[in-house]
């Protein structure tokens, strides 16, 4: 057989084929590569903090340090993603592989996967870490529980995931599924405190009623909760039933006044549009948008910051929101392109949400007297959107009468009004689970 002459052309070719080749497979490689292997994507560095925050430990510092009792000579499953890590950066993950007195033996992923980057609602894949040759099962993806077949060789499950304060933040559902699994394995479940960056003071929202039971509120608890996710599992698991064997690694310094700013922590994003304090604040009222044909603000510079559409003024609407005096809050208005989800690629206007005084702004309130005023300016324009042939907002509301009252044009406080008998009774039983002062 005759050999092809060896041109330049051909060294070329194979010089970019190969190179190719490896950039691809090393791209794979970093995508499933250990938790370690690249950094946690994190907002600017928080305000110094005072005193107390310099002084806080997260509970899987206060577990290695003063509670290692609880795993030592235990196989190990983590409940976590790119949050669960300790005051010093390191993820729990490389900690626990790392420790001679424990056996880190499988990863669990909720939404977003275990790095967060996953977009929202996107299916997680379950697979085997390259590098620690474990496990890396999904819970956002064929089960939203862990099953028998996935703890079958744990002894002891942790959680340590990073929670917004808001009730249809799915972590803490994930949080609950997983408690319920290992009550039915028998196996002891952990959960490692974190600080509620929204403070742990404020309750808001109605309370959840039980036919608007799914994914974004599972137990009836307000939008608003003013819990860590530590208290949350002691009240599932007395007052919804759950009975498993529960223990909460507390922190040490958190006050419940603390916002995550006077924490010293380093904001990592929980999820890719909650990129910072600031988003964690609004988000109980302007998440509610997502009910509706208006943008709540995914795929702009600042998700649930900034709301808009095409067919907005925001001027005008900025103008109207601002003669409510809402408290604690003021409107500008605004225009951008979203780059993702609704009237992706075209230009919206409306208005960013600023919070001006973090202890008057009522989130709720905020979300549902914009949510009226748009009805109000836009009354052909504006409507609420079904999913699965339900109106979304009742789910995120956690009812099905706010709406049907907002389209006859009842005030957002006289609602709210209606559903405080609820949200009263909550707050003590609420009162019965809190570990901080």
């Amino acid at each position: 057989m005759r050999q092809r002459p060896f041109t330049i052309a051909t060294v070329m070719l194979t010089l970019i084929a190969t190179v190719f080749l490896f950039s691809f497979s090393s791209r794979l490689s970093l995508d499933r590569s250990p938790l370690r292997s690249r950094p946690a994507e994190a907002a600017s560095p928080s305000p110094a903090a005072g005193p107390t925050g310099r002084s806080l430990a997260l509970g899987i510092d206060i577990l290695l340090t003063e509670r290692i009792d609880l795993i030592a000579g235990k196989r190990v499953g983590l409940i976590t993603n790119q949050t669960g890590r300790g005051r010093d950066g390191v993820h729990d993950a490389d900690r626990l592989a790392a420790d001679p007195r424990v056996k880190l033996v499988a990863l669990f992923s909720p939404e977003h996967g275990i790095r967060g980057d996953e977009p929202p609602g996107a299916k997680v894949s379950s697979y085997i870490d390259p590098v620690l040759r474990i496990p890396v099962w999904s819970l956002y993806g064929q089960t939203l529980k862990p099953t028998p077949a996935m703890l079958a060789n744990i002894d002891v499950l942790i959680f340590d995931i990073q929670d917004v304060g808001t009730r249809y933040y799915t972590y803490i559902s994930t949080m609950a599924y997983a408690m319920q699994a290992a009550k039915e394995k028998g196996i002891r479940f952990i959960v490692l405190d974190r600080p509620n960056p929204i403070g742990g003071l404020k309750v808001e929202g109605p309370v959840l009623e039980d036919s608007y039971r799914s994914f974004v509120g599972i137990y009836p608890i307000p939008v608003r909760h003013g819990m860590t996710v530590g208290e949350l599992a002691l009240l599932f698991n007395e007052e919804f039933g759950i009975g498993a064997d529960l223990e909460v690694v507390k922190m040490s310094g958190w006050q419940r006044e603390m916002y995550w700013d006077a924490t010293g922590l380093t904001w990592i994003k929980p999820s890719p549009n909650m990129v910072r304090l600031e988003t964690a604040l609004v988000y109980p009222g302007t998440c509610l948008l997502e009910g509706t044909n208006v943008s709540e603000g995914r795929g702009s510079p600042r998700p649930f910051e900034m709301i808009g559409a095409p067919w907005i003024d925001g001027d005008k609407l900025a103008q109207e929101l601002n003669a409510l005096s809402l408290p604690g809050v003021r409107f500008a208005p605004t225009a951008y392109v979203p780059t993702t989800s609704k009237y992706q690629g075209q230009r919206v206007e409306g208005v960013e949400i600023i919070v001006t005084d973090r202890q008057r702004f009522e989130a709720v309130r905020t979300g549902l007297w914009i949510i009226a005023t748009l009805r109000k300016l836009y009354p052909r324009q504006f409507r609420f959107t079904t999913s699965g042939g339900k109106y979304y907002f009742d789910t995120l509301i956690g009812n099905g009468w706010m709406r049907p009252a907002l389209e006859q044009s009842e005030s957002p406080d006289e609602l709210l009004e209606r559903s405080r008998p609820r949200l009263e009774a909550f707050v003590q039983v609420r009162s019965r689970y809190l570990l901080y002062r």
